[in-house]
């Protein structure tokens, strides 16, 4: 199992290696009109309730990508690092900030086995955060959350907003509502699909094999509860950042939502976790 997890993380890192460049043109991230004014372009509302005020906070930000929220996240006042796997995003990222003249730092590394002296100079973090399709490219969340208990500082907070698990069970190529069951909740076997173009560049011609895995709400929880963090706040949401199926709508804020007819469903979930003041 681990042997195989392993080559799936690999073929991961070698895909987003070679999606990263398509990203970085791709209407759906619309880099140049970010640069050229990102004040018109801020974290969304979903992520800046979540993450709150950040100003003076030192925050990790894990599976950044290149870079685009971590960048927000420092224009938001944060003393930002930005980690992620792929050499590509993480050149990206640093030219991106460099480019905007904004101070945050960036780290190629695997979130499952990152080590606090490479993103820190001493003290832990006050905020770790990520969001938006990061736990699926994940095998295992055990050591995913041992790096955010070790990375934060006592007190810190962990902060996610992704997927909802339950929003894994429909199949997302049906073409009209609605929603049909295709997968199991409870899996832990990978998905494998052959990837033609991305989600952002879906035109790019771009080939390749992914694997991803499902974490149901108990891995999600449990796993920060193992190491100690304690569960703050859950909230769910009928929308989502991106049109995962066909027929969704566009809402006002540039979320997407499933039509009425298609009923009502958890599209995304959002956690808040802090880690303990010892004695």
């Amino acid at each position: 199992m681990e042997q195989r997890d392993q080559a799936g993380v690999a073929a991961n890192r070698e895909l987003w290696e070679r999606w990263t460049p398509h990203h970085l043109t791709s209407e759906f991230y619309d880099v140049e009109g970010f640069a050229a004014d990102p004040a018109a372009r801020p974290l969304d509302p979903i992520v800046r309730d979540v993450v709150g005020d950040v100003t003076g906070a030192r925050l990790l930000h894990l599976q950044c990508h290149f870079g685009l929220d971590t960048v927000r996240l420092a224009l938001a006042g944060a003393s930002v690092v930005g980690v992620d796997f792929s050499s590509e995003a993480i050149h990206a990222a640093r030219e991106l900030a460099a480019r905007m003249n904004v101070n945050a730092a960036f780290v190629e590394a695997d979130v499952r086995d990152l080590q606090p002296e490479a993103v820190s100079a001493g003290r832990g973090f006050d905020v770790v955060f990520t969001s938006y399709g990061v736990i699926s490219w994940l095998p295992d969340l055990r050591p995913w959350a041992a790096t955010i208990a070790r990375c934060l500082a006592p007190g810190g907070r962990f902060c996610i907003v992704e997927m909802h698990p339950t929003l894994w069970l429909y199949d997302e190529e049906a073409p009209e509502p609605p929603l049909p069951l295709r997968y199991s909740y409870f899996s832990h076997e990978p998905l494998v699909l052959n990837e033609i173009g991305s989600y952002a560049a879906p035109d790019s011609g771009v080939e390749g094999t992914s694997y991803s895995w499902q974490h149901d709400f108990e891995e999600i929880l449990g796993s920060l509860m193992a190491e100690g963090l304690v569960i703050e706040s859950l909230r769910e949401y009928p929308r989502i950042h991106w049109k995962h199926v066909p027929y969704m709508v566009r809402d006002d804020e540039d979320f997407w939502r499933l039509p009425p007819e298609a009923g009502d469903l958890p599209l995304m979930f959002s956690l808040v976790a802090r880690k303990p003041i010892s004695g």
